[in-house]
């Protein structure tokens, strides 16, 4: 089997690199998490995983709200 490219990200990640791929702590990312900012995961046989699209949409929406806040910064 053929050495998988650690270039990218898997489209699939569980917790820890899912907290990672969006630049947040495991603990920060569980609050996100539970409080709906970021997505619950889905639970495939007892494993919770991450979808890496579904982490990208959340993020962008959670960068827009942090943006628009800056934007009343003078």
């Amino acid at each position: 089997m053929k050495s998988m490219d650690r270039n990218y990200a898997p489209r699939g990640m569980r917790r820890d690199t899912a907290a990672w791929y969006v630049g947040l702590g495991a603990t920060k990312f569980d609050e996100l998490v539970a409080d709906g900012r970021m997505p619950k995961g889905t639970l495939i046989d007892g494993c919770r995983v991450w979808d890496r699209y579904r982490l990208d949409d959340a993020f962008d929406v959670l960068s827009s709200t942090v943006a628009s806040g800056w934007d009343r910064v003078k």
